[in-house]
């Protein structure tokens, strides 16, 4: 029996699926009635994979509407669709179409539904991420001060002032919140206990990285974007780079591995093992942030604390 994938564009009132190998098409409203329609009509399909486009947070309640019926369901980025839609020849772009070659682009590609994250992941991951927001407006607006005049800068320290603030009173409810789940706290622990490591780059990777422990050590490092992939044609051999992945938890992981570099003495050593070997130093710095990221993922796949050895 032909597997069977499907193809679901999401815009503000209307949503568009369109099922392959039949490549029957339908569409229905983005309410109650209309994602109930679309559970129905899906359920009896045994679908292998139904992809839901990111669409600015209007994705979030069908997907969660399709994994709640217990269908498997993943959100893929529209840029990689696009870009499979240029390769097909695919210019025209409507809602129907869209939905076509998201079910095309499911069908080669064939991702692997993953649980959704639980509601409290999500407020924690919520939280961390407006932490992160707070953080870079209070840098910026110190870098404005610098060079502010009086009147300005008068401006500048009473939003500084408010942002601090702000800034206290997330970070109490991201403690409450790891305080209360024994399980993120366990993480917690066994996260900072890896030198280098402290509570804020620990609950980064808690509520950005929640797959942490449950892949294997190429496939956590993809999903961070550590992982190098390699430009080469015949004979000539261009340099590797990183990208993708999740920007966030790629930076926390920079910070951790600049301070892991100088202070944790089995990544010290690593880092200082690449440089007399002629390596750039943001190279290093690199290779130690994927090496970390590795020891974070046997830690919290074993439940076992860092040991130097």
């Amino acid at each position: 029996m032909d597997e069977v994938y499907v193809g679901v564009d999401v815009s503000k009132d209307r949503l568009d699926a369109h099922v392959l190998p039949e490549a029957s098409a339908f569409a229905v409203a983005r309410d109650g009635k209309g994602l109930a329609e679309l559970v129905g009509r899906l359920e009896p399909l045994g679908c292998k994979v139904i992809a839901v486009e990111a669409t600015g947070g209007f994705e979030t309640v069908v997907v969660a509407t399709l994994a709640a019926a217990g269908l498997p369901v993943v959100v893929v980025n529209p840029a990689q669709v696009r870009a499979y839609a240029m390769a097909l020849g695919k210019r025209a772009k409507t809602d129907p179409i869209d939905a076509a070659v998201i079910a095309r682009f499911v069908e080669a590609t064939r991702p692997e539904p993953r649980p959704l994250p639980s509601e409290e992941s999500r407020l924690l991951a919520d939280l961390v991420a407006r932490r992160r927001q707070i953080v870079e407006m209070i840098g910026a607006e110190r870098q404005r001060q610098k060079r502010a005049t009086a009147q300005a800068a008068k401006s500048i320290a009473r939003l500084l002032a408010a942002l601090e603030k702000e800034l206290a009173s997330v970070n109490g409810d991201i403690d409450d919140h790891v305080r209360g789940s024994p399980a993120w706290k366990a993480n917690e622990e066994l996260l900072t206990s890896v030198p280098g490591v402290g509570s804020v780059i620990a609950r980064s990777l808690i509520a950005d990285l929640p797959e942490l422990g449950s892949l294997d050590r190429r496939q956590i490092a993809a999903m961070a974007g550590l992982a190098p992939w390699t430009r080469q044609s015949g004979q000539w051999r261009g340099k590797s780079f990183i990208g993708g992945g999740r920007p966030a938890v790629r930076s926390a992981l920079f910070v951790a591995a600049m301070v892991a570099g100088r202070f944790n003495p089995v990544l010290r050593a690593f880092r200082q093992n690449l440089i007399d070997r002629g390596k750039a130093k943001k190279v290093a710095i690199i290779a130690v942030a994927r090496k970390l990221l590795t020891i974070l993922n046997a830690i919290i796949r074993d439940q076992k604390p860092w040991r130097a050895a």
